[in-house]
This record gives C-alpha cells, structure tokens and sequence, in this order.
C-alpha cells in the first residue's frame, strides 16, 4: 500500500483499519511515545489492527530494530486516549503515536533504540517538532499510564537531540506549590489526576529512581525544565 508520507526506506506498511481524519484539520506537532506491554511485536501488531480492539498506533518497533507503519501520519491514530499536554486535549489529532514492543519492566535493546532514533529523526524534520514536544503516554496522563516505563532512556534520547532532559541539582525549596507551577508550565496536566500521580509520571521520565516524598530535587528539575522549555500551550500548530 503506497503511503501519502513516506516514513523512508526499512520502514514495512502493514495498514490498521483503526484511524480517521484528524479533527479541525489539526496537523501533528507532537510525539508521544508508548510501550506495547504485550508478550511480542507480532501479538502487538495483531491488536494494532483489530478492529474489534479499536486502538492503533502509526508506528510499531520490535526489539530488533524492525519498524511497520500502521497508519499514514496524516491521519489519527487511535493511541493516547484522555489526557492532554498544555492546552491540547485531542492528542490524536495533534499527535504521531509510536509504539515500543516492550513489557515495561525491561531495558529497551539498543536496535530497537537506534530505529527508534532514526525514525523520529525523518518525522520531526517532516513536521518541523521539536524535542520539548517529544513526550510519554504518562506525560499526558498521569495516574492512567505508565508508558513506556522507568528503563526507557530518556537522557539517552535527549543527548541525541530528540527529546529533553535535566540533570538540575536539589536546589531550592521542595513544595508542592513550586512543583505544581513548574510542571504546568512544563505542560503536565496539573490537577487532573492528584499530586502523587503527577509527581510519579514526572518520576517515571526524570528520575526513575527516586522514591518517598516530593523532594529538593524533584522540585529543581521541575523548574529547570519550565524554565528552558515552556510549553508552547496551544502547539505550534493550533
């Protein structure tokens, strides 16, 4: 099946009948990432296109590096579900989904990541996104999801200029005013999940390590981030 967007060569068409026009002729100015939490990349790929299962993705990548689009980046995929990043509430319509054959609980194999890499590499550069709009299934709904999980390399991904990161120290007051109003800024969705939800989704990507009470640190980094990279509110494209 020839494609209107051209993914660019290693990249298998294996279509899903689970998509449709994205709304108010939105175009994509995210990314959201997702693990499969499925037993393989051939059980995933089989549900992606179940029209029964009514959720898709427009591209899967297995542990070996091998990547199907599912569904043309012009249309909307069926991958995020409720939740929002800044003002955007349809991430579907504004979004590129990929999924990661993955469990969650295990490290994601340097081939897998190197596909991955090369992949977004074409989609940012098609759709003009750049890294501070590259996010987590958890990112936009924190207390719902979890994916794609604390051994996914964020700060890997980062170094290669495909996403962001902070290595801020614990400086500062730790609070959950100064935290709240950074992550907003950010772009988390602030108040609709609760603090400790919030406070684990922004774990989950930034310090996947840390555990007990919202500390120094997890403040620091939170005001790092807002403060190199605000949330454009409405996308680049609204």
């Amino acid at each position: 099946m020839p494609w209107p967007t051209d993914p660019g060569a290693g990249v298998a068409a294996y279509p899903s009948p689970n998509h449709g026009p994205r709304r108010d002729g939105a175009r994509p100015d995210l990314i959201v990432l997702h693990h499969t939490a499925m037993e393989s990349a051939e059980a995933a790929l089989a549900r992606l296109c179940d029209p029964v299962a009514e959720v898709s993705a427009h591209y899967l990548i297995c542990e070996r590096g091998r990547v199907w689009q599912l569904v043309d980046e012009d249309a909307r995929a069926w991958h995020a579900g409720a939740g929002r990043w800044g003002d955007v509430g349809d991430v579907n319509s504004r979004s590129i989904g990929i999924e990661l054959a993955n469990c969650g609980d295990h490290p994601y194999p340097r081939p897998q990541m190197a596909a991955l890499e090369t992949l977004m590499r074409g989609i940012m550069a098609r759709r003009a996104i750049p890294p501070a709009r590259v996010i987590a299934h958890s990112d936009l709904a924190p207390g719902r999801k979890t994916d794609p999980g604390p051994r996914f390399d964020w700060r890997g991904l980062a170094c290669a200029g495909l996403s962001v990161w902070s290595d801020a120290g614990a400086e500062g007051a730790a609070g959950w005013p100064r935290f709240e109003a950074a992550a907003a800024r950010f772009g988390y969705p602030v108040g609709d999940a609760g603090r400790e939800a919030l406070l684990a989704a922004f774990r989950l990507r930034f310090r996947p390590h840390a555990t007990g009470s919202l500390d120094r640190a997890d403040c620091a980094r939170m005001a790092d981030l807002a403060a190199r990279f605000p949330v454009d509110r409405a996308g680049p494209n609204a």
